[in-house]
């Protein structure tokens, strides 16, 4: 009996379709599930007449694989992965490799790296992006990991992920240990970022100009063949086109509570730690939180007034408005994008990476959730400019926000104005106002510090790196702490 190029473990939905895909592509593919039936099921049903080869025990998977043996892990993240792996070391010989295809937390792919290795072994932690779709057609796929692996997997992988259109696929080697799946988790955070901006450029249509889903519909559907065109712009105009049985649009039926997995919040906890501002993806993700209150809000609604949402203004002045409403949905995509790309470069001096900016934003062009034409143009920025230290700098991106930003305001002014929280679209206009202004309030906030804590301060007529202290009131002396941090 012929042996299989790749073992994959996790019969669910993910899995199943990746080991369609992996079929397609000439590869013959061993699966196993801890729930055996499923085996049973996948190979007599999908699988039926297919380079596929059920596995109803560990064993039997990893003798049915070549040598060196890959086996691709489809499994819920956390400790499942951590069980199945130490479940699956004594099947192992030197130099085979496990693959993690979740979405495991980036510190834990670093410590399985190194404990996987330290048993002879490799490991590869990979971000699989495209949902269910792409998993099956092709998905978006960032491994990093022992690099000793990647020629091993790189046919394999590469023949699955989703391809450009001059053909180079979604999938390129990210970097060491944790590197793939930090990626995976910025490209979640900038998803929750898009999802957010499109929603609020939605509530205002909805509540300020006061449009139905099939007006919007025919906006977004608009706005996806120009500079906008994207995945989720697309697949936002199908919702609201979209009629329920009683031929009125669904999205309007259904509960403004929103749901999230955590790669969201990992994403600002990782900025967090590396003091990077990424703001508009924390509000992404605190106004989901605010969105699961709705047993609040709805009380709240009944006890807090402001203002009654109206627009002034013809027609014409509607359209320029909605003209208005794209430009400040693309700025702060832009800025969304500047905020990750800055977070990916502080970690992988953190982590000791050596990441391909251009290359991450081709493997996002394709297969993935935020899949769009501009992510080419960041791939051109950084093919331009390797050392490229922030998005709003490079001349294209530079240019767009800088066209967009009397529009940007004005989105944000009446939003304000009419009491319509568009969160993630304002804190990236303040980010940029931030980013762009050579002095900001700080000075006297490190002021006070050195009053309430004797924190301490640089002078701007002094040289950098030299601290002073003040005795504010004349009963602090001269004592001062040693702590600095910025």
């Amino acid at each position: 009996m012929s042996k299989a190029d790749i073992g994959l473990i996790g019969l669910a939905v993910m899995g199943e379709n990746l080991v369609m895909n992996m079929e397609s592509k000439g590869f013959t593919v061993a699966v196993y599930n801890r729930t055996t039936q499923k085996v049973t099921d996948f190979i007599e049903g999908r699988g039926k007449g297919k380079n596929i080869i059920g596995a109803y025990t560990l064993k039997e998977l990893t003798d049915s694989l070549k040598s060196p043996r890959k086996i691709m892990l489809m499994i819920k993240a956390g400790k499942p992965v951590d069980d199945m792996i130490d479940t699956l070391i004594p099947y192992l010989d030197k130099g085979d490799i496990i693959i993690d295809g979740g979405n495991s937390h980036f510190p834990d792919t670093i410590r399985r790296t190194a404990y996987v290795e330290s048993k002879g072994l490799l490991y590869i932690g990979t971000g699989v992006s495209g949902g269910e779709e792409g998993a099956l057609k092709g998905p978006s796929i960032m491994p990093g990991g022992s690099t000793a692996a990647w020629p091993a997997v790189k046919p394999v992988l590469q023949a699955v992920a989703a391809k450009v259109e001059d053909g180079s696929p979604c999938c390129e080697w990210v970097g060491e240990n944790g590197a793939g799946h930090f990626v995976k988790m910025v490209h979640n955070g900038i998803e929750y970022g898009d999802m957010q901006l499109i929603c609020e450029a939605y509530h205002i249509m909805k509540d300020l100009l006061g449009m139905s889903a099939g007006e919007m519909q025919k906006i977004f559907a608009e706005w996806n063949k120009g500079e906008l065109n994207s995945y989720l712009i697309e697949i936002t105009a199908d919702i609201l086109g979209y009629k329920d049985k009683d031929g009125k649009p669904l999205v309007d039926k259904i509960l403004d509570k929103a749901g999230q997995k955590g790669t969201g919040k990992w994403t600002c906890i990782a900025a967090l730690d590396e003091g990077i501002p990424l703001t508009l993806i924390g509000e992404a993700v605190f106004s989901r939180c605010l969105s699961a209150m709705k047993d609040e809000r709805v009380k709240a609604s009944s006890i807090l007034n402001g203002p009654v949402p109206a627009f002034t203004g013809d027609s014409k002045a509607r359209e320029a408005f909605i003209e208005d409403i794209r430009k400040a949905l693309y700025a702060s995509k832009i800025v969304s994008y500047a905020q990750g790309y800055t977070l990916m470069r502080a970690a992988a001096k953190t982590y000791g990476w050596n990441l391909n900016y251009g290359g991450i934003a081709l493997m996002w062009r394709g297969g993935c959730i935020i899949r769009s034409v501009f992510l080419g143009k960041i791939k051109e920025a950084f093919d331009k400019d390797p050392g490229l230290t922030n998005l709003l700098i490079a001349p294209f991106f530079k240019e767009k926000v800088e066209a967009a930003q009397e529009s940007w305001r004005r989105v944000a002014a009446r939003a304000v104005e009419n009491g319509i929280p568009l969160p993630a679209l304002t804190t990236a206009l303040c980010y940029f106002d931030g980013y762009r202004n050579a002095r900001l309030p700080a000075n006297l906030l490190q002021a006070q510090r050195d009053y309430f804590g004797a924190h301490t301060y640089e002078r701007i007529d002094s040289p950098r790196g030299e601290f002073f202290h003040t005795d504010w009131t004349g009963e602090g002396g001269a004592t001062a702490s040693t702590a600095y941090i910025v």
